[in-house]
């Protein structure tokens, strides 16, 4: 009876049970579990893993701007492009074609001004996000290796410029684990897809369960979340018994990184089934706290809700949470008009500086990595003089960190007079990871993955830790 009845249960039929609402009785998942024999039992990617050395940071937000944010205008601080504005500049290069250009220097848009008690400048263009410079260590020598929005993308989440790789996330979660078994180790919050599209969050050859889980801002921000069984106990039931013809479906293959990579969802869909509405759940979150991410109660979308919701999924253990900011209509690419960096601006700085506030004043930005970045910068010239935009650049832009194991209220690297090229202490894409894995533990040179007779790594063969700025 119970060989015939485990042969009639197939894996195909139990997804459709349990897609179709838990039909199956109690009393025959019991006999199939109660079948089982000895089975293959794969690993758990996800089991919390040791560190190379002591981490500073358990956890990282990683904030990123998609479209190229102008440092000239944000976080770089030119005078003498202020000074010279209207004069030409000999350039090599031009939206990545080589040549002898001159090109009319551009003013920027916003003031800028020092602020704290380090002194760090900052623009106008965010005064929320310049009232905490005495927590970040901002750095002003960032430089990519490519000018267009899909590669210098692709480059800033997985470090490589032409080829899909792993995103930073996913190796988070690979050398980690997670810290929590009920939420994925890695989530992505965006409205929409950004250049380079899901490979940003993408574990390509990594095993699947490294993959970061998509939350979409809205009223469902997880699809399909809601338990659909008659009760918790036999959806339990239901998906073990799936793991154990799981198994049995595994046992004959091998190791078949897919098979266990979706074997694997099954579980961190249950567990996502009984915590992640709790996340998204905001009206136990009190007016104080909302007002300081500048969110109306009751709204499920814009950044300061992506922010809002980082901060209580590093809270319950996530280990790498990335937000997207990429508008419904626009990004950071203004090529047009530089005023429209404006409204973007608006609706992100406000939800920073609460983010980094409400860390602080919970004693989590002790343990939890902040990271600001976009793609590249924007050209300090044009080919204009009365251009009111800016191009693509990735000689030279502005980032930075702040929290756990990070040098608050610091500038490192500097960028010459116009911020055309970085002048002092370049900071490579590459030595930006290397720094942000050195921070949770990892050493960027021994977080490799053997795929196709080479070991691989988010760093490829470049990169050092910036010591520099390590507190």
């Amino acid at each position: 009876m119970k060989d015939k009845l485990a042969s009639e249960l197939t894996r195909r039929g139990m997804l459709r049970s349990i897609v179709g609402g838990s039909t199956l009785l109690p009393g025959i998942v019991s006999q199939l579990l109660a079948a089982d024999g000895a089975m293959t039992v794969p690993p758990d990617p996800l089991q919390p893993k040791p560190t190379h050395f002591p981490p500073k940071a358990k956890q990282v937000i990683f904030l990123y701007m998609s479209g190229g944010v102008s440092h000239v205008d944000s976080w770089d601080p030119k005078p003498k492009l202020f000074a010279d504005a209207g004069k030409t500049v000999p350039i090599n290069e031009f939206q990545g074609r080589k040549g002898d250009y001159n090109m009319f220097l551009k003013r920027p848009q916003w003031d800028f001004a020092p602020h704290g008690e380090c002194g760090t400048e900052v623009s106008g263009l965010f005064p929320h996000m310049a009232e905490c410079v005495d927590d970040l260590c901002v750095i002003r020598s960032m430089k990519s290796d490519h000018t267009n929005h899909y590669e210098a993308t692709l480059g800033i989440h997985t470090g490589s410029f032409t080829f899909a790789r792993p995103s930073i996330g996913s190796w988070v979660s690979y050398g980690l684990g997670t810290l929590n078994r009920n939420l994925p180790s890695f989530i992505a919050i965006a409205p929409k897809s950004p250049y380079a599209g899901g490979q940003v969050w993408g574990s390509d050859f990594l095993p699947g369960a490294h993959q970061g889980t998509l939350v979409v801002p809205g009223r469902e921000p997880v699809a399909n979340i809601q338990r659909r069984a008659a009760s918790n106990r036999l959806q339990e039931l239901e998906l073990r018994a799936m793991e154990k013809l799981n198994r049995r479906h595994l046992t004959p293959r091998g190791d078949d990184p897919l098979l266990t990579a979706r074997m694997k969802s099954f579980e961190t869909a249950f567990g996502m089934q009984s915590e992640m509405p709790g996340v998204f759940d905001l009206s136990k979150e009190s007016d104080e706290t909302l007002d300081l991410y500048g969110l109306q109660r009751g709204s499920t979308q814009g950044f300061a809700w992506q922010c809002l919701v980082a901060r209580r999924l590093v809270e319950r253990g996530v280990r790498f949470v990335e937000l997207i900011d990429v508008g419904s209509s626009n990004n950071w690419d203004a090529h047009g008009d530089m005023l429209t960096h404006a409204p973007l601006a608006k609706n992100v700085d406000q939800p920073i500086a609460g983010l980094l506030r409400d860390l602080k004043r919970r004693g989590m930005l002790e343990e939890t990595l902040v990271v600001w970045t976009t793609e590249f910068g924007r050209t300090p010239f044009n080919a204009a003089a009365g251009a009111a935009g800016r191009e693509h650049h990735h000689w030279a832009f502005s980032s930075w960190l702040a929290g756990a194991g990070v040098k608050p209220g610091i500038t490192y690297g500097e960028s010459d007079e116009y911020g055309i090229n970085t002048s002092e202490n370049p900071v490579h894409v590459h030595d930006f990871h290397a720094t942000i894995l050195h921070l949770m533990g990892l050493d960027h040179e021994r977080l490799t993955y053997r795929h196709t007779g080479r070991d691989y790594r988010l760093t490829d063969v470049h990169g050092n830790v910036v010591q520099e700025i390590l507190a």
